[in-house]
């Protein structure tokens, strides 16, 4: 008896097979159900994540014929090869493959909250274990000045500050720069929190909320973004999204580098 095939779609009528890419590094691609174009930063088991022109990233699965590329429908599919090894750390400096971490300098960097120090790690981690810096934080700036007094720095122990909102005319730039000095540098960035340092866009906000006076800044955040107010899960979605320097504006990212610049200057 002949047998027939159950699927009685007309030749014309089924889909051409599209060809299967390679989700490579830096490959530009559009996905047609947001319109969303950016390049491919990473692909895993199942997913693809884009990074547009204004540094924001979107995850999308990997689905058959799921992508445009150059105005053609395609499959995107795992790169077949080994992942590549960035060529740059999330800082933007150049990657040493196989670098082992210098131990530890005499000179160090302060932060003001444990916020500032995770942050600090997500984007100069790479850099400050080559260079052998360890950073450390403190419960706000009021003791500062007995704690460089503790720690004495010196031409081959620099010591390095980080403080939020450093505005002129502050208690905090006061206290900045009676601590200052040949061999103890304190710089600041302009925001209240540094939450504020993440750019908007790429916690996928149209900006940071204005808070009241009187209120808890990072709560009062939550409050009007709609979030649950558990500011330790929200930092946790802003640290999330942070993957390079890219995300993070200027005033921070130029008073980091100033820093690390500073520590490890030769004696």
């Amino acid at each position: 008896m002949r047998q027939y095939s159950a699927d009685l779609t007309p030749p014309w009528k089924k889909p051409k097979p599209v060809p299967e890419v390679a989700a490579e590094p830096g490959l530009v691609v559009e996905e047609p159900g947001t319109g969303f174009c950016g390049a491919v930063i990473r692909c895993e088991a199942g997913t693809v994540t884009l990074e547009d022109r204004f540094g924001k990233h979107r995850v999308f699965p990997l689905e058959p014929r799921g992508f445009l590329l150059e105005g053609r429908v395609v499959t995107l599919v795992r790169p077949s090869s080994a992942p590549v090894r960035p060529s740059r750390t999330a800082s933007g400096s150049v990657a040493v493959p196989g670098a082992r971490a210098r131990v530890a300098r005499a000179g160090r960097i302060y932060v003001e909250g444990r916020h500032d120090a995770e942050l600090v790690e997500r984007v100069w981690g790479d850099d400050l274990r080559i260079e052998g810096v360890v950073v450390e934080y403190l419960e706000g700036i009021d003791d500062l000045p007995a704690i460089v007094e503790e720690f004495d720095p010196g031409a081959d122990a620099r010591l390095g500050v980080l403080v939020d909102h450093l505005v002129p005319g502050t208690k905090e730039s006061r206290i900045a720069e009676a601590v200052t000095s040949e061999y103890a540098l304190v710089v600041g960035h302009p925001y209240i929190d540094v939450w504020e340092a993440v750019k908007p866009a790429s916690v996928g906000i149209p900006s940071w909320p204005r808070v009241p006076r009187g209120q808890d800044w990072k709560t009062g955040v939550c409050r009007a973004l709609g979030w649950p107010e558990n500011t330790g899960a929200a930092w946790q979605r802003i640290l999330g999204s942070v993957h390079s320097y890219r995300d993070l504006e200027p005033e921070l990212l130029g008073r980091v580098e100033e820093l690390i610049d500073f520590v490890t200057a030769p004696g």
